[in-house]
């Protein structure tokens, strides 16, 4: 038998080729490698001595459940992790304490329209609890709009029809303990309060004076007119008796306006 023809190897044959080329088998070379290690390190696998990743040898197990389980050679049973959830946390609601009673409450009228923690039990609609219209908070304690839509915090209300016509807007209802409150952080105290309602009271006094002054003289003015008449027709003269002049010429006298008539008689 003729002996086989012995081949250069791979290296030999690469060292024959010219620079170029062999510059671009080795770029390719370096991608290939770099390919493999990204798509190996993409791999959960667990990492040995170096930097090389190495895939254990497994095996794959179909669990009857819908998806399969790698079992690692030598393993007698399929390592399935247990997924334990954490419990979660224990609610407690937030109770809210009665201002009144000092008892627990979780939801109350007061509470959810006006920020008062007050349970329903508690709550006295007839007077401390007591709803007034806006109107009354102004007129009887003094505030002003911008008291009670711009001062901090907004005074909260709540709308309701109005009873004498409901075509007209609807009212806004104040609570009355907390426009109290807001009255005494614009005047300070109580008495500052009173003063300047009986400042208010006197110039309304004077006002309604002045008005009723004003109609009595119109009314007066109204009467004289109607009595005094200008008499609108001509004057009639009402001469005396004829006196003589001189010659021919005569002359009467008027009893009312003192108008002469002179005349001559032929």
């Amino acid at each position: 038998m003729e002996p086989e023809p012995v081949t250069d190897s791979p290296k030999e044959l690469e060292k024959e080729l010219p620079a170029a080329v062999r510059a671009k088998i080795e770029r390719n070379r370096q991608r290939a490698l770099m390919l493999r290690q990204a798509r190996l390190a993409s791999r959960p696998y667990p990492l040995i001595e170096g930097s090389a990743i190495v895939k254990p040898p497994s095996k794959v197990i179909d669990s009857g459940g819908g998806f399969f389980i790698e079992e690692e050679e030598g393993a007698k049973e399929p390592s399935v992790e247990k997924v334990v959830h954490q419990p979660g946390p224990v609610l407690e609601f937030d109770y809210l304490i009665c201002e009144e009673c000092g008892k627990e409450f979780m939801d109350s009228y007061l509470n959810n329209h006006f920020d008062l923690s007050v349970c329903d039990s508690c709550r006295d609609t007839e007077e401390k609890h007591k709803l007034i219209t806006r109107s009354e908070a102004k007129h009887e304690y003094l505030l002003k709009d911008c008291d009670l839509d711009k001062r901090e915090p907004v005074l909260k209300y709540i709308l309701k029809k109005n009873p004498h016509n409901t075509h007209w807007g609807d009212m806004k209802l104040y609570l009355k303990m907390q426009v109290i409150k807001r009255s005494l952080e614009v005047w300070g105290t109580e008495d500052a309060i009173e003063e300047a309602k009986e400042v208010r009271k006197d110039n309304r006094d004077k006002m309604k004076q002045k008005k009723f002054d004003k109609k009595v003289k119109e009314l007066r003015r109204a009467v004289r007119s109607s009595l005094w008449k200008k008499d609108t027709g001509g004057h009639q003269h009402e001469y005396g008796p004829e006196e003589h002049i001189e010659d021919d010429m005569y002359k009467k006298t008027c009893k009312t306006c003192g108008h002469e008539l002179d005349y001559e008689k032929m």
